[in-house]
């Protein structure tokens, strides 16, 4: 049987980023799956697929099994076709020393012995923008933005060749914007970077929209790139011309109530929570230390989501509802093992429209329900798509990353 192959092959370093990458993919007319974990060696999807998108949990794992899990999934990638490899990370990278970032790309483009590949964790759309090698978060750089004191990866630097000089092994170079308008100039610069070092990487400018089709001019042929969400939009352009060609995911299926859940403490997910709230929607804040004592616990908060089965319901931390707790021993992993055990009830009585906001509550709710793979359509907000389990098209998803989507989130999605 002829070998499939596929346009990019993508490998994500948390669940909510899986989904982002594979929403402009397919938002940009690449026909995408996403898995939840490296698929097993016997899996194929339909010939209409162009893009396979692997979801790991890397992010804040262990460097070595990080880096182990990684080229795991990228040889699964290569061996079933993939033309181009990704690595995608969040838009605010990774800013602590030893992240995960630079091991990954490192490992990468020694197995597979590529010299370079770019680093570009750009995405306009939601205000994420290089400029002379700074990241910039809504216009601030990056270090002095609300993202400086993120619980897991707090963001102590802005400039993207200090981020890597502690993370990677290689140096790292900067294409500036005025490089990019000068493509010939530009090869000749990377080229005298490949005469001295056997491996490197590039820092692209990308803050304004007529700078992504630059880029793939110059890069859309490396097998390797890694990035945001923002370049495989540029790459699905590219090689689509702009064709549109996603997935056709509409169902009459009979909806029952929906029910939401937020775990992440960021400042948007708060803001979502709050203005859902206000809005007189349902809620029910889980705090971690009534999740200690016994005071909260999966059975009683079913209980509140059966008594309110006529409304729309929000499971939200008391972080997400801006409660500050003292953090215990225990506590993240009791909260999305909460949530993870509601999710997977409210799908066995027949709930077919899940919405989750938080990258690790997102995860623990997609290992929780068990689906392997998902098939994926139109974005509810830039990033965010509307998810299909291929082992269950009756159902909904809709899996976003903390910082992301406008105040009226829970509202506009379920609208």
């Amino acid at each position: 049987m002829e070998q499939q192959t596929f346009l990019m092959g993508c490998v994500a370093d948390d669940f909510t980023g899986a989904s982002d990458a594979a929403s402009f993919l397919a938002a940009n007319g690449v026909k995408t799956v996403l898995t939840n974990g490296i698929p097993n060696k016997e899996a194929q999807f339909g010939p209409e697929i162009q893009a396979v998108v692997i979801a790991l949990k890397s992010r804040t794992q262990e460097t070595s099994q990080a880096v182990a899990d990684t080229l795991e999934a990228m040889d699964w990638l290569k061996s079933h076709g993939a033309q181009t490899l990704y690595f995608k990370y969040c838009s605010t990278f990774d800013s602590t020393p030893k992240g995960n970032i630079g091991p990954v790309i490192d490992a990468v483009l020694e197995k597979y012995n590529i010299p370079y590949t770019v680093i570009c964790p750009s995405l306009l759309a939601n205000k994420r923008t290089v400029k002379d090698g700074i990241l910039y978060v809504d216009q601030v750089p990056l270090a002095e933005s609300h993202m400086k004191n993120h619980p897991l990866t707090p963001m102590w630097e802005s400039d993207l060749v200090k981020l890597m000089e502690p993370q990677g092994k290689y140096p790292c170079f900067k294409i500036n914007y005025q490089l990019l308008e000068q493509p010939e100039q530009a090869k000749a610069q990377i080229a005298a970077y490949q005469k001295e070092h056997p491996h490197f990487y590039l820092a692209v400018d990308f803050f304004q929209e007529d700078q992504g089709p630059k880029i793939m001019e110059l890069f859309h042929d490396l097998p390797f790139l890694t990035g945001g969400s923002g370049l495989p939009a540029e790459f699905a352009k590219y090689m689509t011309h702009g064709a549109e060609t996603a997935l056709n995911l509409s169902g009459s299926q009979q909806e029952t109530a929906r029910l939401m859940f937020a775990g992440s403490c960021s400042v948007a997910t708060r803001g979502q929570v709050k203005n859902w709230l206000e809005s007189g929607g349902k809620g029910f804040m889980v705090s971690p230390s009534k999740l200690a004592s016994g005071e909260q616990s999966v059975e009683k908060i079913w209980k509140f989501i059966q008594d309110n089965q006529d409304s729309d319901v929000l499971v939200y931390s008391a972080g997400s509802g801006g409660v500050v707790e003292q953090p215990g021993e225990g506590d993240a992993a009791r909260l999305e093992q909460t949530m993870a055990a509601l999710a997977r009830k409210a799908a066995e009585n027949g709930c077919t429209r899940l919405i989750s906001a938080g990258g690790e509550t997102s995860g623990a709710v997609t290992q929780a329900l068990g689906y392997t793979s998902f098939y994926i359509g139109e974005s509810v907000a830039p990033g965010v798509p509307v998810m299909v389990p291929t082992e269950n098209t009756k159902l909904r998803l809709v899996l976003k990353s903390g910082n992301f989507g406008g105040p009226d989130f829970f509202l506009t999605t379920l609208a």
